[in-house]
């Protein structure tokens, strides 16, 4: 027994499957992992909209209500968008809070552990203005990580000042009154302005009362549209790929060489030799090095193989290593017809033979639920098997097609009406699969997986002329 057998092959497809299936799993943890940061994200923008349902109780007059509502948006804002990038499956991490901060504190909330002093003062000199007057009250704020946060655009603006660009709509004496307070914040912290006020997630005219409830629209599309992002890069994450292929035919040479160096092994020992007892001679070592290099090469390109159907070709594990089954067998059976090893008869039976595997799993999967009569199975295997034969049998002759689709018509004619339909169905459902040996052996999804392929070999010392480099390597190997 050796790889290419159907039982090597179902079991390859089996390993491959596992292979496709925890992939999968993989994904459906990290999307459900995603569905719940994304409702973990959207209750801290809720909890804003709790908070200016109630404007009894937010601080101050309605023109300075929007001070405390800056304050709600900035930590609400930050823990949405950290629970959606860390896939945070509850708020015990969020690094904004409002916990442990008094209402009427130095601090209005704390960012990473840092106390921060929120001010949206209307504008810009003003709002620095600000700043230096809670410096005042509080010396120590701003020298000890402590920071303060000013509208968005306001830094902006007062940045582009700093940095020597045009600001409209300023006087130039306000545009040196406002270096001037930069100066003092830097003068009074000992440390660059930058890491003493920095920037809100949001604008000055973005928290007022009137404005407020569309910019929470705007930040729970910017989360939805963030969220669905990351799903689809979940998804894209978890398509198949080179590497996982690589892993797949990687699989199928260890089992494919592992499975023939046992079995020549045991062939060894059944002719009288020993492996254990010192009784190889280096012929039996190159007979069995030679077996299991040939299982390790069809192990791999077969592993390959059933990786590229239930991956591309949206194909069922054993469906797809019956298929891998049947292409070998009847490459194998249409070198020795063309040889003249075997007539026409001997090839048509015999494939149809070396099909039916592949004829009873594809026309159970396309039968799915629907109950085949008993007498019916017989002609109706005999019917796919010449499907398959004429799907992977690229390079019949004129003469064999003819020979194989008389065989075809006999097997259909044994039905009645209601068998025929049944087959038709099947029949139907098979062609809806399109070219399965163009998928399964497909050039371009297989290129790179056969070029790695002769790297690895190389790396791990692999005789040359032992390595298959080109396609009449892969022809002798598949026939041998």
């Amino acid at each position: 027994m050796n790889t290419h057998t159907p039982v090597g092959d179902q079991l390859l497809g089996s390993a491959v499957d596992a292979l496709n299936q925890a992939r999968i799993n993989d994904e459906l943890f990290h999307l459900t992992r995603q569905d719940i940061a994304f409702d973990l994200a959207t209750e801290q923008m809720q909890k804003v909209r709790d908070f200016v349902a109630s404007p009894g109780n937010i601080l101050g007059s309605m023109s300075t209500k929007h001070g405390e509502i800056a304050e709600q948006v900035e930590v609400a804002v930050r823990n949405s968008h950290q629970a959606l990038e860390e896939q945070l499956q509850d708020g015990s991490t969020f690094r904004a809070t409002f916990e442990g901060v008094g209402r009427t504190a130095p601090e209005d909330y704390r960012i990473d552990g840092f106390d921060v002093q929120s001010k949206f003062i209307n504008g810009t000199h003003n709002n620095l203005k600000a700043v230096l007057e809670h410096m005042d009250s509080y010396p120590n704020f701003g020298k000890d990580g402590s920071f303060y946060q000013i509208p968005k655009d306001t830094w902006q603006e007062i940045r582009d000042i700093l940095d020597g660009k045009q600001v409209e709509k300023l006087k130039s004496s306000t545009i040196e009154a406002i270096k001037a307070k930069v100066a003092e914040i830097e003068q009074q912290t000992g440390l660059p302005f930058d890491e003493v006020v920095r920037p809100g997630v949001s604008d000055y005219s973005e928290v007022q009362w009137g404005k407020i409830d569309s910019t929470l629209d705007k930040h729970d599309r910017e989360l939805a549209e963030k969220n669905d992002a990351k799903r689809a890069e979940i998804v894209d994450n978890h398509q198949p790929s080179l590497a996982e292929g690589l892993r797949a035919t990687a699989m199928g040479a260890a089992f494919g060489g592992a499975f023939a160096l046992g079995t020549g092994i045991y062939r060894k020992y059944r002719d009288g030799k020993n492996i254990f007892c010192g009784e190889f001679s280096t012929e039996d070592w190159q007979d069995v090095g030679l077996d299991s290099l040939k299982g390790a090469a069809i192990g791999g390109v077969s592993a390959g193989a059933i990786y590229t159907l239930t991956n591309y070709a949206s194909m069922g594990a054993p469906f797809a290593s019956a298929l891998v089954t049947a292409t070998k067998g009847v490459a194998s059976l249409t070198l020795s017809y063309q040889r003249g090893e075997i007539d026409l008869d001997e090839f048509t039976d015999l494939g149809l033979i070396v099909c039916a595997e592949s004829a009873i799993v594809g026309a159970m999967t396309a039968a799915g639920q629907a109950l085949i009569p008993v007498p019916v199975l017989g002609a109706l295997i005999g019917s796919v098997s010449g499907k398959f034969m004429v799907a992977v049998a690229k390079n019949l002759d004129g003469k064999a097609r003819k020979a194989l689709q008389a065989k075809m018509e006999a097997f259909a004619n044994q039905l009645n009406v209601i068998e025929q339909q049944i087959l038709d169905r099947i029949l139907a459902e098979f062609a809806a699969l399109g070219d399965l040996t163009a998928a399964a052996f497909n050039v371009e999804n297989n290129r790179q997986l056969f070029e790695a392929s002769i790297t690895l070999a190389q790396a791990y010392g692999v005789e040359e002329d032992q390595i298959i480099k080109n396609a009449d390597d892969l022809d002798a190997f598949m026939t041998a």
